[in-house]
């Protein structure tokens, strides 16, 4: 403020002859020394701009403004590590490999940058080849679904015609959509109390919170939802965000009876990845518990006129199946694309485990002791009035298990789709030192996993 400048000044500058140190001793009991006359002024002007930046804070809509710090936040942290372990490698004789030089080279292409092109790995190379074909000529690839190199394709004229950073963009926009729809899903269904359950019976309020959201248990499932070990990825040039984005904004809108957004998000949900059609099945058992089960004729009448979008969600994979049928006459050319590409075969999940922990390497034992571990987790943390989110862990887990040993090395990349996890551990650490220690040692273990998969050529995480 003005005056407190002045005051100081005047005080010091009051000072004749001989009594200027007088004046300076009476400065400083009132609290003002001459030497420190400057300090009230640079506050003076920091003040301002702290009451703008206070003023744009408030404007920001909750909970935007913590989804947005623990987006930047996040992406700071594992750019930093991530740059400074690339930076440590450079000095390792050997690394990488000479034999697996090649996705170096495509790193670089996409950016000499490193905090940018470490997002970059394995799949994001086809997915980015997927985003510069032209759709006027026959398509011949159809080992991955087409949603996500679509939603590139607008942003990347944008972007000076550079498909990766479109790529990546879509991942980082979907990620912030993710974790609003996580905070939301999570002060839902993790209301605190008895007061937080759900009903889950009733003709009209059946289903619905007894209280309001819980806010702070909205924040800790979005926190545990970035902490879960491979939870980097999202940040990656792949398609975990977008999907679990979708997934998680279907079962939000399903919570509040919004059943035709639920069909129209489950419709992309279907075409993102093939597992997503599947998620119907947990969807309509939101809708089931909402009117409490019930299986007479009267409910089935009533389920067909509520929840009828829910044929839109088996109709995104179906889209993608025409498009086959379209482009090379083979409804599954998908499944054979895979077939030939990776050897993928349909097998019995549960055996596809016991071999992993009991045939496979090292590696695959701790692969898949993660996705027993997340079973077991959802399991053990889940309610009954939560039966639809074990239902869609299970499908996430075990569908992938489904395709065989080839899915070891991209196994930690499935299992961050199942974020039931992230609220089971949300609910865990309600107390604020198992809060502190839990999250301390997700850092740790997602940190470590990070660093393992930026040397992609240990394969442990593809």
């Amino acid at each position: 403020m003005p005056g407190t400048v002045r005051g100081p000044r005047a005080v010091a500058g009051g000072a004749i002859g001989g009594g200027r140190m007088a004046d300076e001793r009476q400065a400083g009991a009132a609290g003002a020394p001459a030497t420190g006359a400057e300090r009230p002024g640079r506050r003076g002007r920091l003040r301002p701009v702290a009451r703008a930046a206070s003023r744009l804070a408030d404007r920001v809509p909750a909970p935007w403004g913590f989804v947005l710090a623990v987006f930047v936040g996040s992406k700071v942290v594992l750019s930093l590590v991530g740059v400074i372990a690339l930076s440590a490698w450079d000095n390792v004789r050997g690394a990488p490999p000479a034999v697996e030089t090649t996705m170096r080279i495509q790193q670089h292409e996409v950016s000499p940058h490193r905090w940018i092109s470490l997002w970059f790995a394995w799949d994001s190379f086809l997915y980015d080849h997927l985003a510069r074909m032209p759709l006027d000529e026959p398509w011949r690839n159809f080992a991955f679904p087409l949603l996500y190199p679509l939603l590139a394709r607008p942003f990347a004229p944008l972007l000076g015609g550079h498909t990766a950073w479109a790529l990546l963009l879509v991942s980082n926009v979907a990620l912030v959509l993710q974790l609003y729809y996580a905070h939301q899903l999570g002060g839902r269904l993790l209301a605190t109390g008895d007061r937080g359950r759900l009903r889950g019976t009733g003709e009209q309020g059946g289903g619905e919170a007894l209280a309001r959201d819980d806010p702070a248990a909205g924040r800790r499932f979005t926190r545990y939802l970035l902490l879960l070990p491979a939870a980097f990825l999202f940040q990656a040039a792949l398609t975990e965000s977008v999907f679990v984005c979708l997934a998680l904004a279907a079962f939000w809108y399903a919570e509040q009876r919004r059943w035709l957004l639920v069909g129209i998000v489950g419709y992309l949900l279907a075409l993102s990845r093939s597992v997503g059609f599947l998620v119907v099945v947990p969807l309509a058992l939101v809708l089931l518990r909402q009117h409490g089960y019930r299986l007479g004729p009267r409910a089935l009448g009533r389920y067909l006129r509520v929840g009828w979008p829910l044929v839109l969600v088996p109709a995104g994979w179906l889209t993608f199946m025409a498009f086959c049928r379209w482009q090379s006459g083979d409804w599954y050319a998908y499944k054979h694309a895979q077939e030939r590409g990776w050897g993928i075969s349909v097998q019995n999940p549960l055996t596809v485990i016991l071999d992993g922990l009991t045939r496979g390497s090292p590696g695959d034992a701790v692969r898949v002791w993660f996705a027993v571990a997340v079973l077991v987790i959802v399991v053990c943390g889940l309610r009954w009035a939560e039966l639809p989110y074990l239902v869609y862990t299970v499908i996430v887990v075990l569908v992938p298990l489904s395709i065989g040993p080839p899915v070891y090395r991209s196994l930690l990349r499935y299992l961050i789709a199942a974020f039931p996890v992230g609220l089971v551990l949300a609910r865990w650490a309600r107390r604020a030192t198992v809060d502190t220690w839990l999250t301390a040692a997700l850092a740790l273990l997602q940190g470590a996993l990070f660093v393992v998969w930026l040397t992609y050529w240990t394969h442990f995480i593809i």
